[in-house]
């Protein structure tokens, strides 16, 4: 009981973040030096393994239907994954969105956006992280799901 309390006490406080972020006007390129990223890059940089999966989990709760909410976890989530010199890091962001995609169908659009962003920006440089790389199987995973995703994504477009 006491770790579901904590569980939603942090998707709270994720909730309170971007919300505030919003009504601020930080959105689009203004994210990137904002405060309330620096918080969430802060928090991921300091917290152990386990809750670091639950902040993720939380802002990924967030990626839904297009919207300035869902636009503004897309781009956090998107820099805190590409100014991360941690791989652990990046898998661990890498894993929370593969989770919520290997699942039956239909993805939340911003979800989808999310994910097929990171893995085309030649800035993440996501297909040569070595956790992408680590075996055939786990390549072959990731092949899998993001030529699945290209085509959610253009099923929901046209």
């Amino acid at each position: 009981v006491e770790h579901r309390r904590k569980i939603a006490t942090l998707n709270s406080v994720v909730f309170y973040i971007g919300m505030h972020a919003i009504q601020a006007g930080k959105t689009g390129n203004a994210i990137a030096s904002s405060t309330h990223k620096l918080v969430f890059k802060r928090l991921m940089d300091t917290m152990n393994s386990e809750c670091r999966y639950h902040l993720i989990n939380s802002m990924c709760n967030q990626l839904r239907y297009p919207n300035n909410h869902t636009h503004y976890y897309s781009k956090v989530l998107l820099q805190l994954f590409a100014e991360s010199s941690d791989d652990n890091v990046k898998e661990q962001i890498t894993r929370v969105l593969m989770e919520r995609l290997i699942c039956n169908r239909p993805h939340p659009w911003g979800l989808l956006v999310t994910f097929i962003e990171m893995i085309k920006s030649k800035s993440h440089d996501f297909w040569s992280l070595s956790f992408v790389r680590s075996t055939p199987e786990i390549e072959k995973l990731f092949e899998n799901v993001a030529r699945s995703c290209m085509v959610s994504q253009a099923e929901a477009q046209g």
